[in-house]
């Protein structure tokens, strides 16, 4: 029986493995001028996936879907066949965000059609070079593959409807992966209404890692979600952020703990808090 590929793949793993030409390489960071960023210093090798054209199908109405509602599966399966991904391909993902940002959703994605060989590199781009991986600024240039098959996404999400039944059952866990202040509706720097859905507990992303940005261990992230889902069912946990962006994080912390991944709640904040629902919330002036 084949060993399970862990979730995360440390820079001195990488480091060993640079000239591998079974790996492909992902930079997958987001935010202002990421592209740009991407084009003056990357690991070498790494191709550019970029989150709102890549891994999302930005609308202009966020209170349908959020903010970076999932592509469809035929844009996806494009856009892996652009990147020269196929089936077989190993990949490995990062970010400059210790990979709690694009990389982890484009890692959930890749999980939720089936591909088992994928990696977020631990303490993203930061980590790799601290640790002697070449960084450099030239353009890459690959193969693309043929269409990489995708039927369906396989792992589960919830929509709105899901979460307004959940938030209030005592047999599901609505987690909010947001930090403290956002959930509090102290601070909100994307959305137009500060605060949280009611029902919801908050559990910061940021926990799941050390101070340089890399994860906590697998036990110990394992004895943390353990005591927060106690004996729920994967099914009746749903975890969310802002966009469905940074949630994934903590789906990937679950399952670099060996703990099965619950349901991703797509819309997030951003599609709730435009919506007529219950809200904790505090107005931003």
């Amino acid at each position: 029986m084949a060993t399970k590929l862990s979730p995360i793949l440390s820079p001195k793993e990488l480091v060993q493995r640079s000239n591998s030409p079974e790996i492909i390489l992902i930079d997958a960071r987001a935010g202002i001028n990421a592209e740009e960023n991407y084009r003056s210093e990357h690991l070498k090798g790494a191709r550019y996936i970029d989150l709102n054209k890549d891994l999302a199908t930005v609308a202009t109405d966020p209170s349908n879907g959020g903010r970076h509602p999932l592509p469809s599966i035929e844009k996806f399966s494009e856009v892996l066949s652009k990147a020269g991904i196929s089936p077989e391909s190993h990949v490995v993902i990062y970010d400059d965000k210790n990979g709690s940002n694009a990389a982890a959703r484009f890692w959930w994605m890749l999980r939720a059609i089936g591909h088992e060989k994928v990696q977020v590199l631990n303490g993203g781009l930061q980590e790799a070079a601290k640790a002697g991986f070449p960084v450099n600024a030239e353009i890459e240039t690959f193969k693309t593959t043929e269409r990489y098959p995708i039927s369906k996404w396989t792992l589960k999400t919830a929509d709105i409807e899901e979460v307004e039944k959940a938030r209030n059952n005592n047999e599901n866990i609505v987690i909010d992966v947001r930090d403290k202040n956002r959930f509090d509706g102290l601070t909100e720097p994307l959305d137009l209404i500060a605060g949280h859905i009611p029902g919801a507990i908050n559990v910061p992303f940021s926990e799941n890692l050390v101070a340089n940005g890399s994860f906590q261990s697998p036990p110990f992230l394992q004895e943390k979600y353990s005591r927060i889902i106690g004996d729920k069912e994967p099914e009746n946990i749903i975890v969310h952020c802002g966009s469905g962006v940074t949630a994934c994080h903590t789906l990937l912390a679950m399952d670099y703990a060996g703990i099965p991944i619950p349901k991703l709640y797509v819309g997030s904040w951003s599609e709730w808090s435009r919506n007529d629902r219950e809200m904790a919330t505090k107005p931003i002036e």
